[in-house]
């Protein structure tokens, strides 16, 4: 008899069929590391209850569409995964809470993961930087990137240290509102890798 990590392949038939003794059981098997992985990524306990009554909902809802040609477990985190991006879609407009989420996301994430994310970071920050003017660019670079002083940088392109510090100013509030308007994309990231370890 085929299994479904451990459920048997009756009990997800029955599920099919309509028998609520079965869906109790899926839930009971599957909630625990649903709710668990959902929590550790949103940060918010009524948010993480909330996702996880929708997956067992649309679980419900959908039971027809089941097939038992194939793996079951795929098909619950696959309906998992696409809330939780209609969860980040609908959070898209709230930038604060988009940072707050993905801080706290990988703060549980392990040492290569970490990695990963931060490239993507990175990579932001890269692209918010190659958007600035280009003298602008020039300054930011040899300011937050070379590490020289305003003064430095003034002599270096016969430019007042008052310039550079505008410059600066301006580069930043720029590359912050880049960032923010791009952050979308990174909390997908996260997301999909947070998914993937499942």
């Amino acid at each position: 008899m085929k299994q479904y990590d451990t459920i048997p392949v009756n009990t997800v038939l029955a599920l099919k069929a309509g028998d609520e003794q079965a869906f109790k059981i899926i839930y009971e098997h599957f909630a625990g590391r649903l709710y668990g992985n959902l929590l550790k990524f949103v940060k918010s306990e009524e948010t993480a209850k909330d996702l996880l009554q929708e997956v067992f909902l649309k679980i419900w809802e959908k039971r027809v569409q089941i097939d038992p040609a194939k793996s079951f477990s795929s098909y619950l985190f696959q309906i998992a995964e696409n809330l939780a991006y209609d969860f980040f879609r609908k959070a898209a407009r709230d930038k604060e809470l988009q940072m707050q989420l993905v801080v706290h996301a990988t703060e549980a994430y392990t040492h290569i993961e970490e990695i990963l994310i931060n490239k993507e970071y990175n990579d932001l920050l890269q692209a918010a930087i190659d958007a600035l003017p280009p003298r602008r660019r020039q300054i930011f670079r040899l300011c937050k990137m070379d590490g020289k002083s305003y003064e430095e940088v003034a002599r270096q392109l016969k430019l007042s240290t008052s310039t550079i510090s505008d410059h600066i100013v301006k580069g930043t509030l720029f590359i912050r509102k880049y960032c923010y308007s791009h952050y979308e994309m990174v909390v997908i990231i996260c997301l999909v890798i947070l998914f993937t370890g499942v």
